[in-house]
């Protein structure tokens, strides 16, 4: 069973937590709202996310701070963030927001639809790469029986080619051993 891609939305405002829960319903993504950026550096410790969707201007931790905190640890770096603020639109703050590792600085008022599209690219994303990395344990998994299969074909083979009745007894369980898949 697939896990549900999650957002985490971080506010302040319990108001702007509902409006964002809101917008992004309908979408294949489960919300994740939490009301500081130490909430959110709590939470992204015992969740994965596909998207973070980070208020700028908070109390205590900022967006920018918590961003930063986020970025620096190996598991979360390449979680994407997009800022949202009610903040003016002061190219500085964008620059600012871009600089911490954000992917996208939005201001409000901004249009719902867009935001959708936005989480929707990285759900997809995120579900596309649990996918491939799902994929390339099973070659894993595939690539080790097929290693132990020649090894015991190989071991088989230099039996076979011995002149002794006990070698081949012993060929022939390492061939039943290797057809029901049972490791030697």
């Amino acid at each position: 069973m697939t896990q549900m891609a999650k957002a985490l939305l971080v506010d302040d405002r319990r108001e702007n937590l509902m409006a964002l829960e809101a917008i992004l319903q309908g979408l294949p993504v489960q919300s994740v709202a939490v009301e500081s950026g130490e909430a959110a550096l709590k939470q992204l410790l015992v969740d994965d996310f596909a998207v973070i969707l980070l208020d700028a201007q908070m109390p205590d931790m900022d967006g920018f701070e918590t961003a930063s905190h986020i970025k620096r640890r190996e598991r979360t770096r390449h979680v994407p963030i997009i800022f949202l603020t009610a903040a003016d639109r002061d190219a500085q703050l964008a620059l600012r927001g871009y600089a911490v590792g954000a992917v996208d600085y939005l201001t409000k008022p901004f249009d719902p639809w867009v935001l959708r599209a936005k989480v929707s690219v990285f759900v997809e994303l995120w579900v596309k790469t649990r996918q491939l990395a799902a994929q390339s344990d099973l070659v894993r998994e595939r690539d080790t029986q097929l290693r132990l299969l020649t090894d015991a074909v190989d071991e088989a083979t230099a039996l076979l080619r011995a002149d002794d009745a006990d070698a081949r007894d012993r060929t022939i369980d390492l061939l039943e051993q290797a057809r029901w898949g049972n490791p030697t």
